[in-house]
């Protein structure tokens, strides 16, 4: 089973602070890559009741499929599918899901798959740069009419990890701001629009 722990930090940033990255970093418009998460759960919120997560991510032709489960504070359990484009689709569309690894994940959960409902989607411009053994990630993120932009700090280590992280907020002087999961923020302003 395609199985990961993705240990991450994030941080909501503002507007400025999100361009002034773009410009330290030196990022031009070929370096920003265009992602779209589809959400999905069921309308008892089974998953979201586990604190968990069910997307498809359409980057480009590529489409996968995730089911994020949390661990830690700063840490999930990712269990992923590349799935084809037709079966993405089909899934889009309300077929039950039945993707090797994610299904089976879904019915260990015992969340009922037949009742699996698209909720949304968000789009995301995002950056990747392999910053100091890890990974940054510079998002702008819209959805429900709204935008946000965050950062992102991908460790292979929470202690290592926090600690980078917190020296490169302080060092660009950037405010602590707890960044939700992009999932909840989705589910929180579609509850708001509900």
């Amino acid at each position: 089973m395609p199985q990961e722990i993705e240990i991450e930090f994030k941080n909501m940033l503002t507007k400025e602070q999100y361009e002034s990255l773009l410009q330290y970093f030196h990022i031009q418009p070929e370096h920003i890559s265009y992602q779209v998460n589809h959400y999905f759960d069921t309308e008892q919120w089974h998953l979201k009741q586990l604190m968990s997560g069910l997307r498809i991510r359409q980057i480009g032709d590529h489409f996968e499929c995730t089911i994020k489960e949390k661990t830690t504070y700063n840490a999930h359990l990712e269990t992923t599918d590349v799935i084809t484009k037709e079966l993405a689709e089909q899934l889009l569309n309300g077929a039950p899901f039945q993707t090797e690894s994610v299904g089976k994940r879904l019915e260990a959960l015992h969340i009922p798959i037949d009742q699996l409902k698209l909720f949304g989607s968000l789009a995301t411009n995002r950056v990747e740069l392999t910053y100091k053994g890890g990974i940054l990630v510079l998002d702008h993120s819209t959805y429900m009419n709204q935008q946000d932009y965050e950062v992102e700090y991908e460790a292979v280590d929470e202690t290592t990890g926090q600690m980078i992280f917190d020296e490169f907020l302080a060092a660009h002087q950037i405010k602590k701001n707890h960044a939700p999961k992009k999932i909840a923020r989705f589910m929180n302003a579609l509850q708001k629009k509900g």
